[in-house]
Parts: structure tokens; sequence; C-alpha cells
């Protein structure tokens, strides 16, 4: 839309010194006459903007040009700051612009303390590397939750079962380091939590959907994640090399020193496939002592994991 053109191109001003008319073309993708327009339009709404001409010229705001900025704190906007920064891999073009915007109303005789509030405290949901499809996936559902659009898509459950979906999107969620889509599932009649790693084959159909009001209060989301499930209290041991990571994984008040260097952790969590391969990450730094049809579970894994590279052991050199 026009008006969001004409307020970023104020923003980017307010921040940078001076910009070419093409580069503002190219990152609104219309052309140099229509920036020129764009230009009278907002010197006719007040806002002085200067245009010089030459290798050094270029558009800019007459000096000393700020927004008012009353609405909000300094450490307001510097929190506001550093959470969309936890994000800013993900929410593309329209974040950077919003944290261009916050900065542009900071006077710059406080633009030093500013950038120190902003660096004290930083999180960051993006994972080691960068993860192309994820990404497509996210700004794909993005552009369907704008659009009130169904999307369709292969999804593996968490009990490996397969099946072909589409789903109304409602609500992306960043949950435990991991993406999921909150919509209403076509095929089950009801909403459901998608997590996008699961799904293959994602689309954006043409097909509207009227959106319903939802109450994220009561989200799943924000619930105990096993509320509804059956947890089973599950002795380990870790052994002294696998101590790191009992202290990785686990708070200091649920670390049992055994008197050798290692722990004894005594944990409730839901007993389902989530489980199993929540331990056998560990691999031999840790024994579940208690209880016993779990114990006897994951030696049965183990041994079926063994059993996989028996036939190539006499491959490798003995150490």
């Amino acid at each position: 839309m026009k008006i969001d053109r004409l307020l970023s191109i104020v923003i980017l001003l307010l921040n940078r010194r001076q910009l070419q008319a093409k580069e503002l073309a190219d990152m609104f993708e219309v052309s140099v006459r229509t920036i020129y327009r764009d230009i009278d339009t907002i010197n006719a709404a007040g806002i002085p903007i200067v245009t010089t001409q030459g290798s050094g010229g270029g558009i800019g705001l007459m000096e000393g040009y700020r927004l008012d900025r009353n609405i909000l704190t300094d450490r307001e906007l510097a929190d506001i700051f550093t959470a969309l920064q936890s994000v800013s891999s993900y929410g593309g073009k329209e974040h950077n612009l919003l944290m261009e915007k916050i900065s542009s109303v900071i006077p710059p005789s406080q633009s030093a303390a500013f950038r120190s509030k902003t660096t004290q405290f930083v999180v960051d949901f993006s994972p080691w590397g960068i993860d192309r499809l994820l990404e497509e996936r996210l700004a794909l559902v993005k552009e369907a939750l704008e659009e009130n659009r169904v999307v369709a898509f292969d999804y593996v459950n968490a009990d490996g079962e397969a099946s072909r979906r589409s789903a109304e999107p409602y609500t992306l969620v960043l949950k435990g380091q991991a993406w999921y889509l909150y919509g209403r599932c076509e095929l089950r009649q009801e909403f459901r939590l998608f997590k996008l790693l699961r799904m293959k084959g994602l689309v954006k159909e043409t097909r509207e959907f009227t959106r319903q009001e939802l109450k994220v209060q009561e989200m799943p989301w924000s619930t105990d994640w096993h509320r509804n499930t059956r947890t089973v209290q599950t002795v380990l041991h870790f052994a002294p090399e696998g101590k790191h990571l009992a202290e990785d994984h686990f708070d200091t008040t649920q670390l049992a020193p055994d008197g050798n260097g290692g722990y004894t952790v005594v944990i409730n969590y839901p007993e389902d496939g989530w489980l199993y391969g929540f331990l056998l990450r560990f691999g031999t730094t840790v024994e579940v002592l208690e209880p016993e049809h779990i114990r006897r579970k994951l030696g049965e894994l183990a041994a079926g994991i063994a059993a996989k590279y028996r036939t190539n052991l006499d491959e490798y050199p003995q150490t």
C-alpha cells in the first residue's frame, strides 16, 4: 500500500543521512518516477525532505528533523528492540523495518546509550546454521496467514502415521526451539498443532476461509505439556563422564551427587516415544535404574540398534 511505502521511506531517511532514488525504487519494487512522486507527497505532508544533485547527492531529511516519541520510554523501546532481534532471522524485512522505526526516534545524543541497552540482553531463537527449507515454509505459512488461505501438506505425526492434511492457518508458534502451525485441521475437524519440520509438500491453496476469534491465553502451547498424559517417575544414573550432559539438561536442584563423580536424577515425564528418544541421546553415560519396564524397553531398543551395525563390526579396526 502507498501509505506503508511513504511511512517506510520516512523511517529509512530518519536513520540514514542520504539515499539514492534508485535504491529506494529497488527496495520497494517501484519505478524511480514513483519514488519522486512519493517524495513530493511526503513534503506536502509537512515532513521536510531535501534532494541534492551530483555524485554525492541523493534524498535526505532536513538536518535536525526527528519524529515525536513521547509514547514510550527509552527502556521500553530498548525492550521492544531486543524482542524483535530475537526473531529477526524469521521476521524478514518487516521486522528489520520496525527496528529501523524504533531507532529513528532515538535522538543522536542518546543513540550510544540506546545501543548499549539493546546489547545487554540477547535472545537468539535461530538454530546454528541456516535452514533454508524451514525459512521457505515459514514464509509460505505467513503469506497464507495474512491472506486467510488454506494450506495443504503431507504430515507425519509423533506416532509415525502419515497423511495428507489441509488446514486453516491461525497462528505460528515458536515453542521449545521448534516452529508449529496452530490451525483448524479439515481432516479432524478441530484445531491442531502441526510441527513445521514434519510438513512435506507444503502449498498455499486458492481457497479462502473466515477466521474465527481465538483466545490466545487458552491455546494448547500455554498449558502444561503433560497435563493430560500419564507420567512416570524415572530414576536415572549419570556416570562421571556424562556429568556435563546431566548439568546441561537438568536443574541443579534435580541433581543428586552419587559420591563417585556422577549424578542421580529423578524425573517425571510422559511415557511415550519422546521419552525413549530423550534417554537414548545420552548414550552409555546414563543408566535407567527405575522403573523396570522402561529399563527393559531401552535395553530392547539398544539391542535393535546394535543389531543393525553388528554385521559391519568386522570392517572396522579394533581400538
